[in-house]
């Protein structure tokens, strides 16, 4: 039973102008800013505490893969480690704090092994202090001062590599940086007051008052701009325009003001919240899942409400979009998206973006930063066919205070939806002559084996069946060759990743499967038969993870297939197991738990290629690298902390195939060539470039006018871009969609509609309806400008050319006999 300490006698010393300003928080948050707390929870520990401990510690030492023994070096990452879970920005432990606990640094494997865990309730009660003096700092702050933003000021935002404060002066110095890097980066995303006075100004200028609800509405909520509307039409005749303006501007700012402090109280007050309700089970889960993830980053310590919740299905996937969500650094972030789910099927949102308010249909944004995940979760879940609006920073915009309204609709995630599925594209193949390629997009390594709960009540499926069944149907229309798109693919069934290799090459291996001891177990493809010898272009990304480096390593090692994409693909080259404490507790130690015990996630085998090199942490290097803004984004394996390292085996017995090799540089260098004068390469490599200036940066200017100009330069570079993409002529080839559904139907679908086949060319002026008319116009033209946009896959289209090369260079009729590689 969760213990709240003592709340009264203990108010916060506000000002007027503080109770002024907080009056307008909910009552839940007026509670926690108008009474201080202690640690709302007392840390006793409970009574299975020490024997979990000593068993995690136990299993980590005997089961991981490295089989390390739990040594003082093992303690002093777990030191870190744990400290980093709490306060990985920096922001809350002082030097001071550090010394004290640098007691600690050698002795917690000791301690940890005799199922004491004092210094993990020690440390987390110091944090919590710590919080409350960060809280009581920032609310007062933005109670009594007014910010402004015209010095010359940087803030490093992601300060893991910044030394810690050296005493509580220096932390509320940083504290107060951030808050004011905070605070620019709202006024900035809110809207300014001054771009809406000149569109109103020019409006009462043309004398056309009844469009200033039309040009600012845009700007702002519909709501606001009502507001803002009635304002300036109740004013129009009796005051100067200037003067209208004025007014306008001044109560914005004010409005502004007031929002924001409303924000980041919040915030701050939900952050507090959400650790007060931190129990003895939730600290001792962070810090055993701290020293799990000294072994590697796949390792984690479940609770026993963790456990529970992961027993029900992946906990943060939601219904409805498609995404699955992670916590870093205060941010909601999107880890992947469900293929071909809303989000997906968007366009709008990528892996990396920042959720940062979350709205239902057309009601006021909710503010999630520093919110728990779960929360966020409840939020953007909700009935079918209902729409969500999500506020989001893109992982690769110009400038973080950048914000983006993305409309959703809810919508079941279908089975179908993540099929397999195919294109066939008739495009120009050199010497005048039209060829058909196929391009097959595959999300997953599905089976019917992997879905809980369908035993039998429904047809069975297999990816390699599926992707078996595309392939004849491309075939059997004169497809030339094919693109195999993994781009997307995180892994799944690493048996249909075996068995669709198996497609393209005679019997073999395809991967090998070793744990800490012993001799590799080699995974082969056992069917001598060849179902597809035509030429094959795989597409990885840096999200291709898995089974799906399995395939693409294993037809790139046979020389079977060409892999072009990102600099690498993911690097999961690992395998986990999930054990649960309780049997093992029982069964083999003796040890009876009153309650369920949790359950330890471990890292146990490696995969390695038929080549003997390792798919962890390096991943498959394409043989044909393309332009990418993943290539310097930190993500994959390597961006991961304590990540296993590359190494390589003995080299499995295999016939290796010569078709890639002896064409190689010819490919590289007509792709070369064609990425130097594409205009959407030249368009990504400029961003691109921009991209790693702001990284080598590491910090953000707090100069107002500064940012505002970077923002006003971003903003006419996208203008500039949609501009090109629109006046660009639509492209000559065909593409027809082909699904499992009518892959056996005879002849083709329809082909694919253009992207401008929706624009309207209407450019009717006027009043009354015609205005409308012209509006939906405009809006319509905007959509299809949009949806051009969006559809650019520049990837992809040369991953084609690609392709057209291959077949153009590849020997027609040669047959699959290759090198035998010992």
């Amino acid at each position: 039973m969760r213990i709240i300490a003592w709340i009264l006698g203990c108010q916060i010393a506000f000002s007027a102008l503080a109770a002024e300003k907080i009056a307008t928080l909910d009552t839940v948050d007026q509670t926690l800013l108008s009474q201080k707390f202690t640690n709302g929870v007392s840390l006793v520990p409970g009574p299975d505490d020490a024997n979990i401990t000593k068993v995690t510690a136990r299993i980590l030492e005997r089961s991981h893969y490295v089989r390390q023994n739990f040594t003082d070096e093992v303690s002093s990452k777990l030191f870190d480690r744990y400290l980093e879970a709490l306060d990985n920005l920096r922001l809350f432990f002082l030097q001071s704090d550090m010394d004290e606990f640098e007691q600690y640094r050698t002795k917690l494997d000791d301690l940890t092994k005799d199922g004491n865990t004092t210094p993990a309730r020690t440390i987390f009660t110091r944090f919590m202090e710590r919080l409350h003096q960060q809280y009581d700092y920032v609310t007062n702050a933005l109670a009594t001062e007014k910010f402004t933003f015209d010095a010359d000021e940087r803030y490093v935002a992601i300060r893991k590599k910044e030394p810690r404060p050296k005493d509580l002066q220096e932390a509320k110095k940083v504290w107060r940086d951030r808050l004011r890097y905070e605070y620019l980066q709202e006024k900035l995303g809110i809207g300014r007051p001054e771009e809406i006075g000149k569109l109103i100004a020019e409006k009462l200028e043309q004398k056309k008052p009844k469009q200033v609800l039309s040009a600012i509405e845009e700007k702002m909520s519909k709501e606001k701009a009502q507001e803002i509307d009635k304002l300036v039409q109740g004013q129009y005749g009796k005051q100067p325009n200037d003067k209208i303006v004025k007014t306008v501007v001044e109560k914005l700012e004010r409005e502004n003001d007031d929002e924001i402090v409303k924000i980041l109280n919040r915030r701050y007050t939900r952050l507090l919240r959400a650790l007060h309700e931190y129990d003895n089970d939730d600290v001792l889960q962070l810090y055993l899942t701290s020293l799990a993830r000294v072994y590697d980053p796949h390792s984690d310590y479940m609770g026993r409400a963790e456990l529970e919740n992961f027993s029900i299905g992946m906990k943060l996937s939601l219904f409805g979009i498609g995404a699955l969500l992670r916590s870093e650094d205060g941010f909601c972030k999107i880890q992947s998206l469900t293929p071909n789910g809303p989000a997906e099927r968007s366009k709008k949102l990528k892996p990396n973006d920042k959720i940062i308010a979350v709205a239902q249909g057309d009601g006021p944004a909710v503010d999630v930063v520093e919110m728990k995940l779960n929360k966020v979760v409840e939020l953007i879940r909700g009935p079918k066919n209902t729409e969500v609006r999500l506020t989001v920073v893109p992982a690769d915009a110009p400038d973080p205070s950048a914000r983006k309204v993305i409309t959703l609709v809810r919508d079941e995630i279908k089975l179908e939806d993540q099929e397999a599925k195919a294109k066939l594209i008739e495009l120009p193949g050199g010497a005048g002559r039209t060829m058909r390629v196929g391009v097959i997009d595959l999300p997953s390594f599905y089976s019917t084996f992997e879905l809980e709960g369908r035993k039998g009540d429904t047809e069975p499926k297999s990816t390699t069946v599926d992707v078996a069944r595309l392939i004849r149907k491309l075939t059997q229309e004169k497809a030339e060759g094919i693109v195999l798109d993994l781009r997307r693919n995180g892994g799944g069934s690493l048996e249909e990743a075996i068995r669709l290799s198996g497609l393209f090459i005679k019997e073999g291996p395809i991967v090998q499967v070793k744990g800490p001891e012993g001799d590799a177990i080699v995974e082969k493809d056992p069917d001598p038969s060849v179902f597809y010898e035509g030429p094959v272009v795989v597409l990885t990304s840096r999200f291709s993870a898995s089974a799906s480096e399995i395939l693409a390593g294993a037809l790139q090692d046979y020389g079977r297939a060409l892999v072009v994409g990102d600099l690498s693909t993911h690097g999961k080259g690992t395998v986990q197991s999930l054990l649960q404490l309780a049997p093992l507790m029982r069964g083999h130690m003796a040890l009876v738990s009153s309650n369920n015990p949790g359950a330890l996630k471990i890292t146990i085998r490696k995969f390695y290629r038929a080549s003997g090199a390792s798919t962890q942490l390096r991943g498959v290097t394409p043989d044909i690298i393309l332009p990418s803004i993943y290539n310097h984004d930190e993500v994959g394996e390597n961006s991961l902390d304590n990540p296993l390292p590359w190494d390589t085996i003995a080299p499995a017995s295999y016939e290796k195939l010569n078709w890639i090799q002896p064409i190689l540089p010819e490919l590289r260098r007509r792709s070369e060539s064609r990425v130097n004068l594409d205009r959407d390469f030249a368009f990504l490599k400029e961003e691109i470039d921009r991209f790693k200036q702001k990284q080598a940066e590491k910090s953000v200017s707090l100069n107002e006018a500064q940012r505002l100009k970077e923002k006003q330069e971003a903003d006419e570079r996208i203008k500039t871009r949609k501009k090109e993409l629109a006046s660009r002529p639509e492209p000559l080839w065909k593409v027809y969609e082909i699904t499992l559904k009518n892959a056996e139907q005879p002849g083709l679908p329809p082909p694919v509609a253009k992207t401008n086949s929706v624009k309207t060319a209407s450019s009717t002026t006027g009043t009354g309806t015609n205005v409308v008319a012209k509006n939906d116009a405009e809006d319509s033209e905007e959509n299809a400008v949009e949806e051009k946009i969006t559809a650019v896959d520049m990837t992809m289209e040369e991953a084609k050319r690609i392709l057209v090369d291959l077949v153009n260079l590849m020997t027609r009729g040669g047959s699959l006999v290759g090198t035998t590689v010992n």
